[in-house]
């Protein structure tokens, strides 16, 4: 009966974060590192540099997998955030039906987007229950350690043309992820 019910609010709980994807992120010394002779000359490369130009992206997801991701249009802020959250309900409703009936989990930091006045309104009447990031906490989100650490290392050391090619990049990694992938958070 435990395990029903622990998998149920598995379910129910979606937990966002943003991140940035930049047009150009270097690999890493331990990503590079190659195996070489010990008479090799040694190996020449270049200081590269992470790139100014950047894309920032939400994701929204739970045990089940990836539910929604989105990218901040450059000059936009303001009620993003509240969009995002219907946007959300309706992805819901879509690909997981009969799972608001039950009251979604909503997890998510105190970034000012997120306790704003029109955000905190429009989680309400959405039907989100949301749950609370412990004060005085790490900002550290299971997207943090998991999700965004894994995302990141696939973009390493490819460049990217645009915000376009950055979208579609992480689009095609989300999609590529299974609901094992999300369960190991």
């Amino acid at each position: 009966m435990e395990t029903h019910s622990a998998t149920n609010l598995n379910h129910r709980y979606v937990t966002t974060d943003e991140t940035w994807a930049h047009h150009f992120d270097p690999e890493t010394k331990q990503q590079s590192m190659q195996w070489k002779h010990p008479t090799s000359p040694p190996v020449v490369k270049l200081h590269r540099v992470i790139s100014a130009s950047k894309a920032m992206v939400s994701v929204f997801w739970n045990s089940e997998g990836v539910l929604l991701t989105d990218y901040l249009e450059k000059g936009k802020k303001g009620v993003y955030y509240a969009v995002l959250i219907r946007k959300l309900r309706e992805v819901i409703k879509e690909k997981r039906w009969g799972k608001l009936t039950q009251g979604e989990l909503l997890h998510h930091d105190y970034a000012p987007a997120h306790t704003s006045h029109v955000a905190t309104t429009t989680i309400h009447d959405c039907g989100f229950k949301l749950l609370s990031h412990p004060l005085y906490s790490p900002d550290l989100a299971p997207s943090d350690f998991h999700l965004f650490q894994h995302l990141k290392k696939s973009l390493r050391g490819r460049a990217f043309e645009d915000d376009e090619d950055v979208t579609v990049a992480v689009n095609e990694w989300t999609e590529e992820q299974d609901q094992f992938f999300s369960l190991n958070a």
